[in-house]
């Protein structure tokens, strides 16, 4: 009975350690250093911001455990399926210079998906193939309704060792798993088709296209899907629990290849390729919390703004996204592979960062951001 008593205390304290406190605490670091002295939590940069300013940034931990390197605010993350929202930001600046139309075929730009097929039957022996009731839509792989795969068979042994060009025509040669706009499947492929749309209809590189169009004008000078050597030196270790789940073991990024420099053999990934800051990410996001424009910017016109940002997956299937982003009743945002995770609460007017590198946590360490949000609201969002 007192180990259970005990239990419920600690689980109690570490999601609502806020709320032990009379008043909220003016630093959330004295509420995640429990998570770190426990290790269960290696480092974490912690931001919060309205629609004009940073309000608060907090560090807690080590970018580096086995050196001892403190946490600093400027350390670098791979920031991964957060890089989704920022592609299909680009993409409805495409939409709003009348470009792109979200419900034209995918076929209208890429040739190479005409006659594209979906399964309609498949076990160990066999597979069925037949025409889709319609060719996937720029809308669908957007949302992740097209019903494209989540990878090609040939995106081995990382996801970034394609030209953008490459792997999309791969998805092309791949029957579809569903039929388009019935089923919502977390699809890498379909962000990474809009990309190349984005090429194909700018007559620019994808990624020349963000650095001009969205990171330079936004500010954001840490967003890269290279990191440059010094970029690489501020970069956060990744972690996971050990075999007994009680500690942090470092790891590597598995799904990038390295050395992250190397521009010959490692190619953009507009679906999770991004490296990132807090403050970089929430300049992206205070864009967002602002309607589609920032400092005197405007990126999205309010339509795009609205398609962007509203649920596109229909109510019949438990998934609420829009486009490159999940959608909530009063928030939209995306987390990456990693943990890391950025949130913008319009009722509140907030924007929440939180960065993290870790693939798993031992303990507790889960329910630290669920710690820092508790407390950014009790602090800001009265």
């Amino acid at each position: 009975m007192k180990t259970m008593l005990l239990r419920l205390a600690l689980a109690a304290s570490f999601s609502f350690q806020v709320s032990a406190f009379a008043e909220t605490p003016a630093s959330v670091v004295p509420l995640l250093q429990p998570f770190v002295d426990k290790h269960e939590l290696a480092g974490a940069v912690a931001l919060v911001a309205d629609k004009d300013k940073v309000l608060a940034v907090e560090t807690v931990g080590f970018a580096d455990i086995a050196h001892g390197t403190a946490m600093k605010p400027d350390a670098l993350f791979w920031i991964a399926s957060q890089s989704k929202a920022m592609t299909a930001t680009a993409v409805l600046m495409l939409v709003d210079e009348g470009k792109i139309a979200l419900d034209d075929p995918v076929e209208k730009y890429l040739p190479e998906f005409r006659g594209q097929m979906v399964v309609a039957e498949k076990d160990n022996d066999h597979t069925l193939l037949r025409k889709p009731a319609h060719p996937i839509t720029v809308r669908e792989v957007l949302s992740h309704m097209s019903g494209l795969p989540f990878k090609s068979a040939i995106e081995e042994p990382t996801l970034d060792g394609l030209p953008l060009a490459a792997a999309v025509r791969s998805y092309a040669m791949s029957p579809l798993q569903t039929e388009p706009g019935t089923h919502y499947s977390y699809a890498n492929a379909g962000i990474n088709t809009a990309a190349r749309i984005l090429e194909v209809v700018s007559g620019m590189k994808y990624e020349d296209f963000m650095q001009q169009r969205l990171f330079d004008p936004l500010g954001m000078k840490d967003t890269t899907f290279w990191p440059n050597a010094a970029q690489v030196r501020r970069l956060a270790k990744s972690y996971h629990p050990d075999d007994a789940k009680t500690n942090l073991v470092e790891f590597p990024v598995t799904q990038l290849h390295y050395p992250l420099t190397d521009r010959t053999q490692r190619f953009a990934m507009p679906a999770g390729g991004l490296f990132s800051t807090a403050q970089d990410t929430a300049r992206f996001c205070q864009m967002l919390l602002n309607g589609g424009a920032l400092n005197g910017r405007r990126y999205l016109s309010d339509a795009a703004f609205h398609e962007l940002t509203k649920r596109q997956t229909p109510l019949t299937v438990n998934d609420s996204y829009g486009f490159g982003l999940a959608i909530g009743a009063d928030w939209f945002g995306h987390g990456g592979a990693y943990s890391t995770n950025m949130e913008i609460r319009f009722q509140k007017g907030l924007v929440f960062i939180w960065m993290v590198q870790h693939g798993g946590f031992p303990g507790e360490g889960a329910k630290a951001q669920e710690v820092f949000k508790h407390w950014a609201l009790e602090r800001f969002g009265k």
